[in-house]
């Protein structure tokens, strides 16, 4: 048997026994031992598996950029990255583009379109048309539901794609998700939006328009998004494919 070989089939013995993540958690603490971490193998691992939370805050901070990949310069750099926060975060308030009283979430925004040249224009996102592709493919008739309502081009596309479910999905969910958009792949977003849509799919049925459908999509229980993030995993690897894990 093939070392690859044998590694799938412990990762199925200890998921079908309850033990699900352990090789995962193992293979992720190798590759945190490199002297130069390698980002690709981080990447892939990030879309393959969800990172275990103990070292989730290092896994993005190196693939966004924020420390590099040399363990020896994390903590100078993070001192640097420290103190441009905080001139950037001063910025945004000399200009009022946010105050003490804005919401995190939208601070964090801010103070990315100010690195990225893009203050104050809101960037457009192309996704809604992907939802709209999935969902048909999903469930066409739910679809033809929402445009009998008008309700496709009301739909949450802020809360979903541009604050990427922050404030829509409590946070233990949310870093399943963000995990994946951290490491590339800003498409699980779709998947998540349409997951939403099927698992609801008997409540929007029942609405009949436009304004009470959003309303309730902008609010949905939370009690089922740790299902609703798992099953639009699901999805994502089943329309896009399972990223195959660098050796």
């Amino acid at each position: 048997m093939t070392e690859d070989s044998q590694r799938n089939f412990r990762s199925v013995y200890y998921e079908k026994v309850g033990f699900r993540g352990v090789e995962e958690k193992k293979s992720l603490e190798i590759l945190l031992k490199d002297d130069r971490l390698d980002t690709e193998k981080l990447c892939t691992f990030s879309q393959r598996f969800p990172l275990p939370s103990m070292y989730r805050a290092l896994v993005w901070k190196v693939l966004l950029g924020i420390l590099p990949p040399h363990h020896e310069s994390h903590a100078q750099v993070m001192m640097y990255r420290k103190e441009q926060y905080s001139d950037v975060l001063h910025a945004l308030k000399v200009v009022r583009f946010v105050s003490d009283a804005t919401p995190q979430v939208e601070v964090y925004l801010r103070m990315y379109q100010l690195e990225c040249g893009k203050l104050p224009r809101s960037p457009s996102f192309p996704l809604p048309k992907a939802f709209e592709q999935y969902l048909n493919l999903e469930d066409s008739r739910l679809l033809s539901h929402l445009r009998t309502c008008s309700a496709v081009s009301r739909l949450p596309y802020e809360l979903w794609f541009k604050r990427c479910f922050a404030g829509c999905l409590p946070e233990s969910s949310l870093q399943r998700v963000w995990d994946k958009v951290v490491s590339g792949s800003c498409k699980i977003l779709v998947f998540v939006a349409v997951e939403i849509l099927l698992t609801f799919k008997i409540k929007v049925m029942a609405l009949n328009s436009a304004e009470k459908i959003t309303k309730f999509l902008e609010n949905i229980p939370q009690d089922s998004s740790d299902a609703i993030v798992s099953k639009a995993i699901d999805l994502w690897h089943k329309h896009c494919g399972t990223p195959v894990h660098s050796a």
